[in-house]
């Protein structure tokens, strides 16, 4: 028997995870993070309150929260992490008599709401959420397992751990082995993945067939900190100093000026709806010069790409042993598209990508993740 921290963020996957590993007969010490934005309601102190024991020996009926919660508002879209998740995680985690605490890492999550900002005024695309796991969900989630002398990390992402490697999720609908290339190869052999191997209709009937309540819960979809409007409306509130320096033109990829946008920040490469032009023709943001603030518009075909630049890499193999016939993903809910991915020898770092075929739409900003068949051999930033 493994002692095992699990993330558990009140959803159906997590919560089917935390069964199965018990089923398993292992002992499991459920984790909920707390790093949305902080808002103006304090969570209720029934849901709050510590209590004592010893956090390396918790017993199954306490339910101690390290750090605040706080919760939203009712009337703000949430994606994840609100008070009511929390809430769902404690009455799993209680129905299944575990343990559970909770962390508040908002301090932490400012670095995320900082990159994101920056990003989206540097003309990029940003992915907060892989952000995240990278930078704070798997570095406080190990910290808090070897301060509880756990033996593994386990979370309810669709991937799957396979002879030492980072595997594709069998639900190719729902994979998401993509967010997951950053964790440190270091850390591969103390994590667990159990819901990879199954299918989502199936996770929910387990969810039904244990009367967990939920079940039918919706997946988390919106960026958990921007609760309010589009997200330049966001950006702008971190950043009042920068309204109105990168309202510009919207330019053709002829150069002609057909319109004039309030910031580029409201703006990514693919978008095709929002542009605020009429073109008697579909047409898409094919980049966004941020030297004049042109956000520069033209046809599909405007997007075909070859390849692409990719740096501060996280390589899960050793990259001189990267195989030569590898894919390579580069937006969320994208396939990986066979590829020729070129390490720099001097800085392993950085790294080239040549499709087979030409990609639409590659966006600076997002992550390049490379694999072989179904094995994650790492991945990088687009630059």
């Amino acid at each position: 028997m493994a002692r095992i921290v699990l993330a558990m963020s009140g959803g159906v996957d997590s919560s089917v995870a935390a069964h199965l590993l018990l089923d398993a007969g292992h002992e499991v010490i459920g984790v909920f993070m707390r790093h949305g934005e902080e808002s103006a309601q304090a969570y209720g102190e029934a849901a709050c309150q510590a209590t004592g024991g010893d956090p390396k020996s918790p017993p199954a009926t306490s339910l101690p929260v390290v750090g605040a919660l706080r919760q939203e508002r009712a009337d703000h879209k949430q994606g994840c992490c609100t008070a009511s998740d929390a809430a769902d995680a404690r009455r799993v985690a209680s129905a299944m008599n575990i343990p559970f605490y909770a962390l508040d890492l908002q301090q932490d999550f400012k670095r995320i709401v900082d990159y994101f900002v920056d990003d989206y005024l540097s003309g990029r695309t940003p992915n907060p959420c892989v952000k995240c796991n990278h930078w704070i969900k798997f570095g406080k989630l190990f910290d808090y397992a070897d301060g509880v002398d756990a033996d593994f990390v386990a979370t309810g992402h669709y991937a799957r751990m396979q002879d030492g490697g980072l595997h594709r999720g069998r639900d190719s609908n729902k994979d998401q082995s993509y967010a997951l290339f950053g964790i440190r190869p270091d850390r591969l052999p103390r994590m667990m993945l159990p819901v990879g191997d199954f299918n989502k209709p199936r996770i929910r009937e387990i969810a039904e067939e244990l009367g967990l309540g939920v079940a039918g819960k919706k997946d988390s979809q919106e960026i958990c900190f921007v609760t309010q409007g589009h997200h330049s409306d966001f950006v702008k509130s971190r950043r009042p100093d920068r309204v109105g320096t990168t309202s510009g033109n919207i330019v053709t990829t002829a150069g002609k000026t057909v319109g004039t946008h309030n910031g580029y920040e409201a703006f990514t490469v693919g978008q095709r709806k929002g542009l605020g032009v009429a073109m008697g023709s579909p047409h898409f943001v094919v980049r966004i010069e941020t030297e004049t603030n042109d956000v520069v518009i033209g046809p599909q075909t405007s997007l075909q790409r070859n390849g692409l630049s990719a740096d501060d890499a996280n390589w899960l193999i050793d990259p001189n042993d990267l195989p030569e016939n590898v894919s390579v993903q580069f937006r969320y809910n994208g396939s990986p598209k066979n590829a020729t991915v070129k390490i720099d020898p001097a800085d392993a770092t950085q790294f080239d990508v040549v499709f087979d075929e030409p990609q639409l739409a590659i966006s600076p900003g997002q992550a390049a993740v490379v694999y072989h068949d179904t094995l994650v051999v790492g991945g990088g930033w687009i630059k």
